[in-house]
């Protein structure tokens, strides 16, 4: 039987830069890619954040945050429209700023 050392026996031929580029694009390739929405989604979550402001209810934002999607939980008080912003207010009552643009989905939790 045939024992391949698979990456090791290759090591000492490449470069230490080489190496190191390797192993960052190993990395870039397990990053998160943000999703583009349709409009269609776009408008359910404008539903869903109006909804949301006007009853005061809590809910589970999810959103792209560098390189991966984040969640907060909260209440939506306000949205600023030039910036393109809302404001929430966070379980620890912290004002929290989320860009729309980078929200993926509104949960609205039952109380």
């Amino acid at each position: 039987m045939i024992r391949d050392r698979g990456r090791i026996k290759w090591n000492s031929l490449m470069l230490p830069e080489h190496v190191k580029m390797l192993r960052s694009w190993a990395e870039e390739d397990l990053q998160e890619q943000a999703k583009q929405l349709d409009e269609q989604k776009l408008e359910i979550l404008n539903e869903r954040a109006e909804e949301a402001m006007k009853d005061c209810t809590q809910v589970i934002i999810t959103y792209f945050n560098v390189a991966q999607y984040d969640q907060i939980k909260g209440r939506i008080i306000s949205y600023n429209p030039l910036k393109q912003q809302l404001c929430l207010l966070d379980e620890e009552e912290q004002k929290q700023w989320i860009n729309v643009e980078t929200i993926d989905q509104i949960d609205m939790i039952d109380e």
